[in-house]
């Protein structure tokens, strides 16, 4: 057993935007363009799914090109000091990476697909995924992603890392986007919570928070100066 501080990390699209991936949240609902609930809705996937297809198709040749940053980077070389857990709501694995050994996707992986007619079974999938394509069971394989307007299965797996912090690490998140902005709701109230971002958001637990007001490279960089 690791006698190694338990430190966890909820990241979101601001660390992969300073890798070049675009997130909705960037301008007025649109993801590159398109109108999110068009493309990560299972009513958009019923009323149009190659076009959601071809919009996953196009993300995860953007993923493949992408390279980690000097805030995954950072992260990752923090597993020197610390146990660290990474819960990520990005579908990149640019932690991965960049050297992380534990990482959580509370929102599915972009390099992984499935049936519709089985959550459980996940296939690897590095090019495209069209109409027709199915799974072994006969099911229309669809990216392993978990859009608006459905559940979200590892949460339960993420309150129970979280609960368990020593150090509890926010970066590149709005706190918008629930379930997962609750998740700081479970951090034990006696522990150090840093929160980076160039805008750091208002939160309920803002009494709480150690603010890092800087893009996530900068700030993984202060903040490992604070923590080791």
């Amino acid at each position: 057993m690791s006698s190694k501080k338990k430190l966890v990390v909820l990241s979101g699209a601001g660390i992969s935007a300073e890798s070049g991936l675009k997130t909705f949240r960037d301008s007025d609902g649109l993801w590159e363009g398109y109108n999110v609930y068009e493309v990560a809705t299972p009513r958009g996937f019923k009323a149009n799914p190659q076009l959601v297809l071809d919009f996953y198709n196009m993300r995860r040749k953007d993923v493949a090109i992408a390279l980690p940053n000097d805030g995954h980077k950072g992260l990752a070389a923090l597993e020197q000091y610390f146990d660290v857990t990474i819960i990520t709501q990005n579908i990149d694995d640019l932690h991965e990476r960049a050297g992380s050994s534990k990482v959580v996707h509370l929102h599915g992986e972009i390099f992984k697909m499935r049936s519709v007619l089985d959550y459980d079974t996940i296939y690897d999938i590095r090019g495209d995924i069209n109409v027709g394509d199915t799974a072994p069971d006969g099911g229309q394989l669809r990216p392993h992603i978990v859009w608006f307007e459905e559940q979200v299965p590892m949460l339960e797996t993420a309150v129970d890392i979280v609960s368990m912090a020593d150090i509890f690490v926010v970066v590149g998140t709005s706190l918008q986007v629930y379930p997962a902005a609750g998740l700081v709701n479970y951090a034990p109230e006696d522990i150090p919570i840093y929160i980076i971002d160039k805008k750091i958001p208002h939160t309920s637990i803002s009494s709480r928070l150690i603010r890092i007001e800087m893009g996530a490279g900068e700030g993984v960089k202060e903040l490992t100066s604070k923590l080791v």
